[in-house]
């Protein structure tokens, strides 16, 4: 029987001081007491969502090495996002690393115009899909999540992820849409999220979850608290159900332009 075994790490973070967020997290992964296949941290884990200061690494910068070590450590894939430099402005970069060293990403496709992260982010253009124990993974970041045509599973992939930096104040849209989004694309999906303020004032109050295919909660975190949970998925739930219930038969065919 495929099964995939997740570590989620939900945490406050320390603003732009990479050495004390490596520090933390070394702390947390060494809690961390049943094997893991997939360790997945928030959102810009080492320096918080500091979008236009400074704060950017090479491409295999400290950050990655950090990384990379840390998936040799546990012997298992470990994932977040890190922004890295790309040109005169900077990639919001999911970093997906195995134990072995080899390193593949996806960057953050949909950016708050809002907040005008485009001014200093640089949009990502391919959808990934990885791969896992025989599951299929869609990576994703944050914002991401209101955008469900991108996220439009072509029975593709199995598992949706979320990392997020998603402030407490549209906390309900967050769990609203990871759910909906279970239920439409007919897969898990796993949301991890950070906890406390950042230098901006903005407050985050977790919501790291794990929904099944039918939107139902299969484990959260507890709301403002540090937390690290490993969770066991199964893919013959998922196929048995998606057997019975073929809604991707029924979808209307379109292309991303």
């Amino acid at each position: 029987m495929s099964t995939l075994t997740l570590t989620l790490l939900q945490s406050s973070l320390h603003w732009l001081d990479k050495d004390a967020n490596l520090a933390m997290f070394n702390k947390q992964l060494d809690a961390v007491t049943q094997q893991s296949d997939l360790i997945l941290l928030p959102e810009t884990f080492a320096t918080g969502f500091a979008i236009n200061l400074d704060c950017a690494e090479p491409e295999n910068g400290k950050v990655l090495t950090w990384l990379k070590a840390q998936a040799h450590k546990h012997n298992a894939v470990i994932a977040g996002s890190v922004f890295v430099t790309q040109g005169s402005k900077k990639a919001n970069r999911f970093y997906w690393v195995q134990p072995n060293g080899e390193v593949d990403f996806y960057d953050k496709r949909h950016l708050f115009c809002l907040g005008n992260e485009g001014d200093f982010v640089v949009a990502g253009q391919a959808r990934k899909v990885f791969t896992i124990n025989g599951f299929k993974l869609l990576p994703q970041v944050c914002y991401d999540l209101r955008f469900p045509v991108f996220q439009r599973n072509n029975n593709d992939y199995d598992v949706m992820i979320n990392i997020a930096n998603w402030p407490a104040v549209r906390r309900h849209v967050w769990d609203t849409l990871l759910m909906a989004r279970a239920m439409e694309n007919v897969c898990y999906v796993v949301g991890v999220n950070r906890i406390g303020d950042d230098a901006n004032g903005v407050a985050h109050n977790g919501g790291t979850a794990v929904y099944d295919f039918k939107g139902d909660a299969l484990v959260k975190a507890a709301d403002n608290s540090q937390a690290l949970i490993t969770i066991t998925l199964y893919k013959a739930p998922l196929n048995d159900f998606k057997a019975k219930f073929p809604a991707h038969l029924d979808a209307d065919a379109f292309n991303l332009v």
